[in-house]
């Protein structure tokens, strides 16, 4: 973890509730996709925790979804903005686990960190199916960016006006020959994408209400098989094995 000042360069907003930010500033405390930042924001008591969708050597980048004031804030301010950021946190992917032929899923903004994820693993020569989730072709983003990655994109939508109809699991059921996910999204689709035979072994983002966002304060303990543990500092990547719901 380290704690440092970041400038936020510019806000791009991809659809209605949903924005890219892109911070300039040391992420030499970042480590492996699938960590994630705790932000400070004037006017908010507790910092607002954002998954890391890439980052470089110059800065970071998140992909933000506006839930509340402190996220509402945060896509609002003006470039040149400085903000407190500790950076690092969590475990992360671990994408050495996964073999040649992984799935990627994601739902909602929990897609953000498997952008990242995806990049990483293609350099590394693995070819992962990337399966999106989203309640409607309005509320889609980040497929260009995605299908410029080259990797097998499969997209489902609730009401069927973007690829599948349904879920992200009805697209990996697509996919028998891959049996190791990679995931982050809402829990029910978490519990959903567990629960699916085909899939023997994987990796699970989980969310929390976070209160410092390293361990501190044991906030956002979940049940494991393993006993409870921290999704900031035990996480926010549990392996399938330890799960219990």
């Amino acid at each position: 973890m380290k704690k440092s000042l970041f400038t936020l360069e510019h806000t791009r907003q991809l659809t209605e509730d949903t924005y890219e930010v892109l911070l300039s500033g040391d992420t030499s405390a970042i480590t492996a996709p699938g960590q994630f930042v705790n932000i400070s924001l004037p006017g908010n008591y507790l910092r607002r925790p954002i998954s890391i969708c890439n980052w470089d050597d110059q800065g970071l980048l998140l992909l933000v979804k506006v839930v509340g004031k402190g996220t509402h804030d945060l896509v609002r301010c003006v470039p040149g903005t400085e903000l407190d950021v500790l950076s690092g946190l969590g475990n992360g992917f671990d994408p050495s686990l996964a073999g040649e032929h992984p799935v990627l899923a994601g739902g909602g903004i929990g897609i953000a960190p498997l952008y990242g994820l995806a990049q990483r693993m293609i350099a590394a020569g693995q070819n992962p199916t990337v399966t999106l989730g989203y309640r409607s072709s309005k509320d889609a983003f980040y497929l260009e960016e995605f299908a410029a990655l080259g990797c097998r994109l499969l997209i489902a939508t609730e009401d069927g006006s973007l690829g599948t109809r349904g879920f992200v699991t009805d697209c990996i059921r697509s996919v028998p020959e891959c049996d190791y996910v990679l995931t982050c999204g809402p829990l029910p689709m978490l519990k959903a994408v567990h629960s699916l035979p085909q899939l023997t072994d994987g990796q699970f983002s989980f969310e929390a209400r976070m209160g410092c966002g390293f361990g501190a304060c044991m906030g956002c303990t979940v049940p494991t098989k393993d006993g409870y543990k921290r999704v900031c500092k035990d996480g926010p990547i549990l392996f399938k094995e330890e799960i219990v719901w």
